[in-house]
């Protein structure tokens, strides 16, 4: 017999919305208490919409990680990734706009803008006030921030340290709708192992590049089989250019190397079991520009 739900109880999506690395990626882990989405210093490492769910007594609240929207949308990767985020913004129960301390930038501009045509109630998240000293300097941002727009709260965090994320998910809870769960008890991302398996190693392979091919690369994984007591993965590393393989591989093999290792352990923290890791990389000339291309690895 299944226990009744309170006639209190509120269940909704609240999206979380912003410019590139501004922390959302990094809030939704906070926010859950897992981690969902991958987090790496280059803006624009989310391109997928990701779900956590996070199941409180009074509350299920289905949170929605988008890709930053940003001005620059040249290329097919770009438009589907604002495209992902737009969507998700439409249809939320709640909209939280996420904001960095101390600045509002033309790319956070259109992000309020795409909030306001999308209509839906909203609050502002003001992210990274650790950074703030003293704190009493947030006080005019904010003030500024509640005339750009009607928000119903203004929330400072720090995503980073988990300063006032307890706070955060009590007023989002809040402004949900009066509704039954919408996820069964203990489900926390409606995303394949398969997905998260190729996330991480994507992770792994923004850290190590660095500035070198920042948006060129996808990962697909193509095979994953139990073998002799380990999970074994195949996975191949997609690069835009020719000249790109060889600066994904490093001298005699051994970036890849170190991308698998780092990928490898974190696999095995993840899924929280020995993972057997083998990669390769190959050419798919300019698919990030390609619309069939971003289908098939799941861009869009």
């Amino acid at each position: 017999m299944s226990t009744p739900v309170p006639s209190d109880f509120r269940s909704g999506f609240a999206a979380l919305v912003g410019r590139p690395n501004v922390g959302k990626s990094t809030l939704l882990n906070a926010l859950v208490g897992a981690k969902l989405s991958i987090v790496t210093p280059r803006p624009q490492t989310t391109r997928h919409r990701i779900l956590g769910i996070l199941t409180l007594p009074h509350a299920q609240i289905a949170f929605v990680d988008t890709p930053g929207l940003h001005l620059k949308a040249g290329r097919a990767l770009n438009r589907a990734m604002n495209r992902t985020a737009t969507s998700a913004l439409a249809e939320a129960d709640l909209v939280v706009l996420v904001l960095e301390a101390l600045r509002f930038t033309p790319e956070d501009e259109l992000a309020l803008a795409r909030l306001r045509r999308a209509a839906r109630p909203a609050i502002a998240v003001v992210n990274k006030v650790d950074r703030v000293r003293p704190r009493e300097r947030l006080l005019p941002y904010l003030a500024e921030l509640g005339e750009r727009h009607a928000f119903l709260e203004l929330v400072p965090v720090s995503a980073l340290r988990a300063e006032g994320i307890e706070d955060l998910r009590d007023t989002i809870a809040a402004h949900l709708p009066r509704s039954p769960a919408l996820f069964p008890q203990g489900e926390l991302t409606d995303r394949s192992q398969g997905f998260r398996i190729a996330e991480t190693i994507r992770e792994k392979l923004t850290l190590e590049l660095n500035q070198e091919v920042p948006y060129g690369i996808a990962v697909e994984v193509e095979r994953v089989a139990e073998e002799e007591g380990q999970l074994k993965v195949d996975a191949a590393i997609w690069v835009d250019r020719e000249g790109q393989k060889p600066i994904v591989i490093g001298a005699r093999g051994e970036r890849l190397k170190r991308v698998g290792r780092a990928a490898r352990l974190a696999l095995n923290d993840l899924l929280g079991r020995r993972v057997h890791l083998s990669l390769w990389v190959k050419v798919r000339a300019n698919w990030a520009d390609n619309a069939r291309a971003l289908r098939e690895l799941g861009v869009e």
